[in-house]
């Protein structure tokens, strides 16, 4: 059975995936001689940088997300289906999917990549990461629902369980939920919960190596440690956590710290999709790509964002796994493929690093331009302003502006909603 896809003259392009890189090529195919299909097992894009305002009760999900259909209403060449690839038939040039077969002409994949727990199947069962807005909302959920829980609960060692938080990995998402999980408990949480002695609180930032924000400069770095620090934050450098049974979390060296939350932004890894050839999977389970984004040892196969491997001059380990990345390959490789139905030679790919940055709370930032660094109140500032832009819907754009004028004026983001899904009892009976 086929996937119910008009049939037509032009040349198919699928793409997998509606992250930064797979949206960002619809779009700029979408007026184009080809007929897309984009496939994704959400019916919306996820904007990724601000997960962790929806987990920390700062933004509402839908602040985040962006419909597809809605960003293609005016499109008559762009077809969505909502569901997943579970395996690509490269002889018969068709993806295999819960819905039925999909052909393809050029096949671009967009897939992203997950949590990387590193093989410890107990941390990927019981700790919580931070990869897509159901897991924030979860997250808020949790955080929410054990403070709730603590206010009755008598029995100190119990109370530090539902109250004291772990977060593994000092990256830029470590960081930033960091830092609003220190101004929750600096600022909302004595008003909202004031019998619960809130400086019993204790949130760890537990980082494998030496620094924080490895992949931003020292400068950076360090900044961001001492406005941790200064919000209260427990950092702990040059730790590992091995283990986490749901009540403690195990360090390497034989430390164990007390809590029923473990949060866990260490590390990502690439998706996988059956049917491609071994060899085409490298290093983090990605997939080596040449300088014009094809995937090595397949014909007609492109892959472009988190997934993609590229080895150039300036990045021999392959680039940064960053939204830019994926959005510059997107654009050229859209480029590419308008030319080459006009029988156009395909251009190289070199990725131009326009910074890169991370919030630690209010009137707190750290930027690394290119010819500039700095931190502070004006790198806030900057951190606001670029990531409002990249937002989808003006409607979006509003609301998340609204709600940080309104919590930097009274200190508040009034979200704090527990808000868990229902199912249906007929639903409960069949599983």
């Amino acid at each position: 059975m086929k996937i119910n896809i008009p049939e037509s003259d032009q040349k198919r392009i699928v793409i997998v995936g509606g992250g930064f890189a797979g949206l960002t090529l619809a779009q700029k195919l979408e007026k184009s001689d080809y007929q897309i299909v984009l496939l994704d097992k959400n019916n919306y894009h996820q904007f990724q940088p601000l997960f962790y305002q929806v987990a920390m009760a700062g933004l509402e999900p839908s602040s985040i997300v962006f419909p597809f259909r809605k960003a293609f209403q005016n499109s008559k060449n762009v077809f969505i289906r909502v569901t997943e690839v579970t395996r690509i038939n490269r002889s018969n040039k068709c993806l295999e999917t819960p819905l039925g077969i999909c052909n393809y002409d050029y096949l671009i994949l967009a897939i992203g990549a997950d949590t990387n727990f590193f093989g410890n199947e107990q941390i990927a069962r019981l700790s919580i990461p931070m990869k897509s807005v159901s897991e924030a909302l979860y997250l808020r959920n949790r955080v929410l629902t054990d403070l709730e829980k603590a206010l009755s609960t008598t029995d100190y060692d119990t109370r530090q369980g539902l109250i004291d938080i772990v977060i593994v990995g000092g990256g830029p998402t470590g960081v930033e939920v960091a830092g609003a999980l220190a101004e929750m408990k600096k600022y909302i949480l004595p008003k909202d919960y004031p019998e619960l002695p809130c400086d019993e609180i204790d949130i760890y930032l537990i980082q494998g190596g030496n620094r924080l924000l490895p992949g931003m400069s020292e400068d950076a770095s360090a900044k961001a440690h001492h406005f941790l620090e200064s919000l209260g934050v427990e950092i702990r450098l040059n730790t590992r956590v091995v283990d986490f049974d749901g009540e403690y979390a195990y360090m390497k060296d034989g430390t164990q710290i007390r809590t029923n939350k473990l949060i866990w932004a260490a590390g990502i890894t690439g998706n996988r999709v059956g049917g491609l050839p071994e060899e085409s999977i490298t290093w983090g389970k990605r997939l080596a790509v040449n300088r014009f984004n094809q995937v090595a040892g397949v014909e007609d196969i492109y892959a472009i964002g988190d997934i993609a491997y590229m080895e150039e001059e300036a990045y021999p380990k392959g680039h940064p796994q960053v939204a830019q990345v994926a959005m510059q390959q997107a654009k050229l490789l859209a480029k590419n493929l308008k030319g080459l139905h006009k029988g156009k030679n395909m251009q190289p790919f070199s990725y131009k690093d326009l910074g890169s940055m991370a919030t630690i709370g209010r009137n707190r930032a750290v930027v690394d331009l290119p010819r500039f660094k700095f931190q502070g109140a004006f790198a806030w500032m900057v951190w606001l302003f670029v990531h409002l832009f990249q937002i989808l819907g003006v409607k979006n754009k509003v609301f998340i502006f609204l709600n940080w004028v309104w919590n930097y004026v009274t200190y508040d983001q009034s979200l704090r909603l527990i808000i868990r899904p229902k199912v249906p009892k007929t639903e409960q009976v069949e599983e």
